[in-house]
């Protein structure tokens, strides 16, 4: 007699463990493309050291590939994985604006009112 089997749950890693995929869009070898990629790759080794996949797209040698994450704009990073999808235009020298945006790190509490105003 044969026990039907059942499929697996999709088992998702822990955060720790979760790999990052990102795409960094970018226009040749430019001093912008330059800085954003040695930003990237410093946050990551930082903050995700050996869970990451950087996929580096130069835009000047295959345009066509900007349509599918909707790139506007360059450099531009897209957070694939873990979802949801991130964007995140420029250079990404901005370190903590780049981590808030990858969710890497709480975005700041904003509304807090300065004291004197009405």
């Amino acid at each position: 007699m044969t026990t039907p089997t059942r499929p697996l749950p999709a088992h998702k890693p822990a955060p720790d463990q979760e790999v990052w995929e990102l795409r960094l869009y970018v226009a040749g070898e430019s001093p912008r493309s330059l800085l954003a990629f040695s930003n990237l790759k410093r946050m990551c080794e930082e903050h995700v050291p050996g869970r990451y996949k950087i996929e580096v797209i130069d835009l000047l040698k295959h345009p066509q590939l900007a349509a599918g994450d909707q790139i506007v704009a360059i450099p531009t990073l897209v957070r694939k994985l873990p979802e949801p999808l991130r964007r995140i235009v420029g250079d990404l020298r901005n370190t903590e604006r780049t981590l808030v945006g990858l969710q890497l790190r709480p975005a700041p509490h904003e509304g807090s009112q300065s004291e004197g105003s009405s």
